[in-house]
């Protein structure tokens, strides 16, 4: 059931049975780059969620509920439209940062399901989801701020670094700008499942609906837990400035 249609983004309920289940799919060109508006509408589409969530009855509330976002064809999002941030600066990556901070911390349990190549603020858009399942056949995720010559905001090398734990693989991506192809992702893991084309919607589904057990009652316990496990990163993601590296300066 339809029930956002903006410009750049839509929002459905994929299974009338579960109405804590939400399907956000990203519809900003071929490339799903972040913009100011798209930004935007992506922080509209969670105030409707969570609007909608506090007016579920509860006896359907128990049932709790997920999120699940995707997108169509080559690209999940190649990051952000890089000519308006370096144009905008802090207009532009405060927001991106916030939105990043919100959906790491989201009230549902999150699934990327990853369609097509996740790169630089797209890395980091899927890597803010609680589950990742990307495409196997097609498709990388990969930070390539490094080759662009574009330092990382604290805050955004704050949620690669929460997400990328393994010091070998946190490495390769940050410092070499690595693609990793999903089987790369798996074994590095950053990405729980490799599945094709075809499964890849459902498989998402499966694991939207496996933990959205977890948030019976629909309310704040699955925001709050997660708001304490990436404390760290939240605060950097919202206070922690657009300097890279200005934390060195002020010690010396």
């Amino acid at each position: 059931m339809s029930l956002v249609n903006l410009p750049l983004i839509k929002l459905s309920n994929p299974d009338a049975s579960l109405p804590g289940l939400f399907l956000m799919e990203l519809n900003n060109g071929a490339e799903n780059r972040f913009t100011i508006q798209f930004v935007s509408e992506i922080m509209q589409a969670l105030d409707y969620i969570d609007q909608a969530l506090d007016n579920i009855p509860e006896e359907e509330a128990q049932k709790g509920g997920a999120l699940i976002t995707t997108s169509q064809g080559k690209f999940y999002s190649n990051g952000l439209a890089i000519e308006a941030a370096m144009r905008d600066g802090d207009a532009f990556y405060i927001p991106f940062m916030a939105m990043l901070s919100r959906l790491l911390t989201f009230r549902l349990p999150t699934v990327a399901a990853i369609n097509g190549h996740a790169f630089a603020g797209g890395c980091m858009f899927a890597l803010a989801h609680d589950v990742r399942v990307m495409r196997s056949d097609r498709g990388w995720i990969a930070m390539n701020e490094i080759d662009l010559g574009i330092p990382l905001m604290p805050g955004m090398a704050a949620i690669v670094r929460c997400k990328i734990n393994q010091p070998s693989y946190l490495r390769d991506c940050v410092l070499a700008g690595q693609r990793f192809k999903a089987s790369d992702a798996v074994a590095g893991g950053f990405v729980d499942k490799a599945v094709s084309e075809d499964q890849l919607r459902d498989t998402a589904m499966y694991f939207a609906k496996q933990m959205a057990q977890k948030a019976r009652g629909l309310n704040q316990v699955v925001h709050l837990l997660k708001a304490e496990m990436y404390r760290d990163t939240v605060e950097l993601l919202l206070n922690g400035g657009t300097s890279p590296g200005s934390y060195m300066q002020a010690k010396l």
